[in-house]
């Protein structure tokens, strides 16, 4: 596919949208475009705190971009905390709350918009997320596994729409209890030749240890020559 003319980069996205918008607008149009304008104005201040850029916002959705990882996760967390504080003081039916998706991939950059399957698994993996919750990427997971203050929930691959490969599916996990946590990564486990290579070998090497320490502490006795 040619490219010419274009900009690609690899960048951390993150996108997020509101659970049950339609409804939220439904019930009260007016309340709830006040209630998106001043959470978009938090989740933008967010945003740019962690040295990101918001790209796009159309409806309930918003598109930011960060050349961090880190900062892309940092700032969600940061995003979800401030919002939960501002729902408390919302009635339970009136509660506006985001799921948040954060992928690194490659991306088409064009008159300050970004484009391609990095913007696209952002999106998938922000439908994966529960409403107030945060899910990564595998791309994302594997750069930030041990370097933030999270556990994580591992949901396997997921097929996701207009993606050709199933993508690896965290699931953030901001509990201080789950700090330093994978749950549900499956280990993998030799197979039964390789576990009894495995023992053969761990066996020959105790008996040449044994053997050599045997010959350090107990040395052959030297005959005298008559």
């Amino acid at each position: 596919m040619a490219t010419q003319g274009f900009k690609r980069k690899l960048t951390a996205i993150l996108s997020a949208d509101v659970k049950g918008y339609s409804r939220l607008t439904g019930e009260d149009d007016e309340a709830t475009v006040r209630t998106i304008t001043a959470y978009r104005e938090i989740i933008t201040d967010v945003v740019q705190k962690y040295r990101g850029r918001v790209v796009d916002s159309p409806g309930d959705n918003i598109l930011a971009e960060f050349a961090s990882v880190i900062d892309a996760v940092s700032s969600a967390v940061e995003i979800q905390q401030e919002l939960k504080t501002k729902n408390a003081d919302l009635p339970d039916e009136r509660m506006m709350e985001f799921r948040i998706g954060v992928n690194l991939g490659d991306v088409i950059h064009e008159d300050e918009r970004i484009y391609g399957d990095g913007v696209n698994v952002a999106a998938r993996v922000e439908g994966l997320s529960d409403p107030g919750g945060i899910c990564v990427s595998g791309t994302v997971f594997d750069q930030i596994e041990s370097k933030l203050p999270l556990g994580y929930e591992y949901l396997g691959e997921q097929s996701v729409k207009n993606i050709s490969k199933p993508v690896r599916i965290y699931k953030a996990l901001m509990d201080p209890a789950a700090v330093g946590k994978v749950i549900g990564e499956q280990r993998v486990e030799p197979r039964r030749g390789q576990r009894v290579a495995l023992v053969v070998v761990t066996v020959l090497l105790l008996i040449v240890g044994g053997l050599l320490i045997w010959r350090t502490t107990f040395p052959p006795v030297q005959v005298a020559s008559v």
